[in-house]
C-alpha cells in the first residue's frame, strides 16, 4: 500500500501548531486570572485600610490608656489644691478621671512600680477625725488608676508611678476635690477663734500645706478647730510590715 509523499509531515505540523495555540491560550487565561487576583487583593487592602481609618477617627475601636511618659507625669508637682469649699464630710468624687486630670496626672491601666511609696493623711476637725475615702484617684468603671490614689478609707495614700517623680498633697487634695490653702480646708477657714494648722511627722509645717511633697511613710496631719482646743497630733503611723 502506497502513501502520498509529504502527507504525514503536514498533518504533524498542523497538530503541533494546534497544540501550541492551545498551550498559549491556557497561559493567557492563567495570566488574566493572576491579574484579576492581584487586583482583588489590592482592592481588599485598600478597603481594609479605609475601614480602619474611619473607625479610628470615629472612635469605633476600643481604646486603651497610652503608656505614660516622663512628660505625662510632671517631675515637679502642683503646689496648690482646687476643689470643694464645703464643710466635711467629703466623699470620693463621682468623676475620678476628671479630678485626676485637674491634678495634672494621667489615668493608667495599672499601678506603676518605679516610684512606689506610701504616706498617711489625718484630717482632724473640731477634735474629730474626718474620713479620707477609699478609691480617690481610681475609676472602677473604666478600670483605670492614678499614680496617686487610695484603696481604703484609712488615710493611706499610695504613690505608685511608672516613672520617677515627686507627688504633692496639693495633687491629692485636688483628686479628692477638696480645696486646701494656707489657712483653710474645704469650707473651713481660720478666724473667729478657729485655727488651721498642718504637721509633717508631728512637726508644724509653715506655708500652704498643698506644697507638702510626699516621702515614704510620712505622717501628715491637717488640724482645724478652736484655737484653745488641745489635739494630740500624730507623729507617725503604725505601718503594716512590708508596706
Amino acid at each position: 500500500m502506497s502513501h502520498k509523499p509529504g502527507r504525514e509531515p503536514s498533518e504533524g505540523r498542523r497538530a503541533r501548531a494546534a497544540a501550541l495555540r492551545e498551550q498559549e491560550a491556557r497561559l493567557e487565561r492563567r495570566r488574566r486570572l493572576l491579574v484579576v487576583f492581584v487586583a482583588g487583593v489590592a482592592v481588599l487592602g485598600i478597603v481594609i485600610a479605609v475601614a480602619v481609618a474611619v473607625l479610628s477617627n470615629q472612635g469605633g475601636g476600643p481604646s486603651s490608656p497610652q503608656a505614660p511618659t516622663e512628660a505625662s507625669i510632671p517631675a515637679t508637682p502642683m503646689k496648690t489644691a482646687e476643689g470643694r469649699t464645703t464643710d466635711p464630710p467629703w466623699n470620693a468624687p463621682g468623676d475620678p478621671a476628671a479630678r485626676v486630670q485637674a491634678a495634672g496626672l494621667p489615668m493608667l491601666g495599672e499601678e506603676g512600680n518605679v516610684e512606689h511609696i506610701h504616706a498617711h493623711l489625718d484630717v482632724v476637725v473640731d477634735g474629730k477625725p474626718v474620713s479620707v475615702p477609699a478609691d480617690i484617684g481610681i475609676d472602677q468603671r473604666d478600670q483605670q488608676i492614678s499614680p496617686l490614689h487610695t484603696h481604703e478609707a484609712n488615710g493611706v495614700i499610695h504613690i505608685e508611678s511608672p516613672v520617677k517623680a515627686t507627688f504633692s498633697l496639693g495633687q491629692f487634695m485636688t483628686e479628692w476635690d477638696v480645696a486646701l490653702t494656707q489657712d483653710s480646708i474645704g469650707g473651713l477657714k481660720a478666724g473667729d477663734g478657729n485655727s488651721f494648722r498642718a504637721y509633717v511627722n508631728g512637726k508644724p509645717y509653715a506655708g500652704n500645706p498643698a506644697a507638702i511633697e510626699f516621702k515614704a511613710h510620712d505622717e501628715i496631719a491637717i488640724v482645724y478647730g478652736p484655737a484653745d482646743q488641745k489635739v494630740d497630733v500624730p507623729s507617725s503611723y503604725d505601718w503594716p510590715e512590708g508596706e
